[in-house]
């Protein structure tokens, strides 16, 4: 898949007709001018512009609900090892998800986020970037971490926030980073990771490298958003902006959030190439990124993919998704356009996948998935001084205070506290 394919198409068709050529040259030469940064076509009438008087924009898709190939030509090229690890992957990720929630629910992790519905947007994407490239992400997008390499022991510790976590405990559970993978810590306040992005890609311009940044639809809504697309557009920044649009932005669904045809119709407002894909169907995912990969580095252009997509799970352990939609319409997802189903249907239909198999992986990721909980769990918390670190070069004033302070205060309480669950 091309975004420039309709336009080739258009203009091969004009070079064999040389008279609609030159009727085609003729009609953009006096009928458009370049006018204060606008195309200019002048009319004596007068014409409000209507969003209804313009189509929605088409939502690319290679799987049809029971993984059958609508178009033999758009079935991308994937080696059957790429294809069942990305099986594999949005297995391990449902497993870890529910193992997880379950262990918030139980008291022992403080929060967590799951990522069910939105599977084959990670797999999908992942898959086609570059592990050299840069990645922005939002909280949903472990996926992505997970191919690249994060492994489970990475995540529980993150979770928990004990001594083996980069981030020392100072983080929310969920917020992952790597600089290993490319992969940049995760932030709570919304949207500030896409100006970041746009600004990174301006950075990594002419070295062979995108920079990919998740967002939500609920992001998109913010200034930051919007600020990022004129960036990135003005400045030629090689930046995907894949906004994964799962109908809610917590409990606002997006009929509350904005008017028009979603998000993807505000990268050509930007001046941003743009396509919509089918968020829940894997293989449109992978051939819509990598076309899109391949745009940016071409020419140094950012890109907007907007992949429609269902949120099963609640938005958090802090959430009851009940409260604002019913059962039923999840159920009905679930059953009629799921992407994890979708893609066993297909790996099934090229003899790669079988029950056996899928017995076999779910058994040892379940295995897998509770020897990391269950080790992490057992390691240490960090001493208490972190909370002091790693903000100023050398600690402050009244910061070295508070840490005394606090220092006489464990010595006078210390029964008062289970300091045997921290390192000292």
């Amino acid at each position: 898949m091309a975004f420039d394919k309709v336009l080739k198409n258009v203009i091969n068709k004009c070079l064999k007709q040389p008279k609609l050529l030159r009727c085609l040259s003729t009609h953009f030469k006096h009928d458009i001018e370049d006018h204060v940064g606008s195309k200019i076509k002048w009319t004596s009438t007068l014409d409000f512009v209507s969003p209804d008087c313009f189509s929605p924009i088409p939502t690319y898709r290679v799987l049809d609900s029971r993984g059958n190939i609508l178009n033999k030509f758009e079935e991308p090229a994937i080696e059957n090892a790429t294809l069942e690890k990305m099986y594999k992957d949005m297995i391990l990720v449902n497993t870890m998800d529910k193992v997880l929630y379950e262990s918030q629910r139980q008291g022992r992790i403080s929060f967590y986020m799951t990522n069910y519905g939105e599977e084959a947007t990670h797999m999908g994407s992942a898959a086609a970037l570059d592990l050299n490239d840069l990645v922005y992400g939002q909280y949903r997008e472990v996926g992505v971490l997970i191919w690249r390499g994060f492994t489970l022991s990475e995540i529980m510790n993150q979770c928990y926030g004990n001594c083996l976590d980069p981030g020392k405990g100072k983080q929310m559970p969920i917020h992952y980073g790597s600089k290993r993978l490319n992969f940049v810590t995760i932030s709570s306040p919304l949207a500030t990771q896409i100006p970041q992005a746009a600004g990174s890609a301006y950075a990594l311009k002419n070295q062979n490298r995108v920079v990919m940044c998740y967002f939500g639809e609920g992001a998109a809504s913010e200034g930051d958003a919007h600020a990022a697309f004129n960036f990135a557009a003005t400045l030629d920044c090689p930046v995907i902006f894949f906004c994964r649009n799962n109908g809610y932005a917590i409990s606002t669904p997006t009929e509350d959030q904005y008017r028009g045809d979603g998000i993807a119709v505000r990268g050509p407002g930007y001046g941003i190439t743009t396509v919509r894909v089918d968020g829940n169907d894997v293989l449109a995912v992978y051939n819509a990124t990598k076309a899109a990969r391949e745009f940016c580095l071409e020419r140094s252009k950012p890109v907007l993919i907007e992949a429609l997509t269902y949120r099963v799970g609640h938005h958090s352990t802090s959430d009851d998704s009940t409260a604002y939609r019913s059962q039923k319409e999840v159920d009905e997802r679930i059953q009629n356009d799921n992407p994890v189903k979708k893609l066993r249907l297909y790996l099934e239909n090229k003899n790669l996948w079988n029950e056996e198999k899928e017995k076999e992986w779910l058994h040892l990721t379940k295995r897998n998935v509770l020897e990391a909980f269950n080790a992490a769990e057992k390691i240490l918390l960090p001493k208490w001084t972190e909370m002091f670190t790693d903000v100023y070069g050398v600690i402050p004033h009244h910061l070295r205070k508070q840490m005394n302070e606090m220092e006489k205060h464990l010595e006078n309480y210390r029964d008062h506290y289970p300091l045997e669950k921290y390192s000292t």
